[in-house]
């Protein structure tokens, strides 16, 4: 299987193990061949909006069938074979905005 090579602010389907499931992943790092670790930096999805400021609210995404927020308090790191299929791409006001919260969460 040729390698896939996700690009930031892309939606993927990530099988992210057993309890948090096959779940849509925005993609937060670039493509680097030269990268010590072979893994993709991500923020999980999902429909819980509890209004905070590490939450994004993506509203109605053409290719999300639930309204959906950006957790950037979940980033986490996957290896690539765990995204299953790309299901599009962020505008980039919103990439914008799940910027700003990640520096926000991370005291940037």
């Amino acid at each position: 299987m040729p390698s896939m090579k996700p690009k930031p602010g892309e939606i993927w389907l990530a099988d992210l193990g057993l309890t948090a499931k096959v779940r849509p992943v925005l993609i937060l790092s670039h493509h680097d061949p030269d990268a010590p670790r072979a893994l993709i930096i991500y923020a999980p999805l999902t429909t819980q909006h509890r209004g905070s400021r590490y939450e994004v609210p993506l509203g109605e995404v053409s290719f999300l069938d639930r309204a959906s927020v950006v957790n950037v308090q979940g980033i986490g790191a996957l290896i690539e074979p765990r995204l299953e299929r790309k299901l599009g791409q962020l505008q980039p006001a919103l990439l914008a905005k799940v910027k700003d919260a990640i520096r926000f969460a991370l005291d940037l």
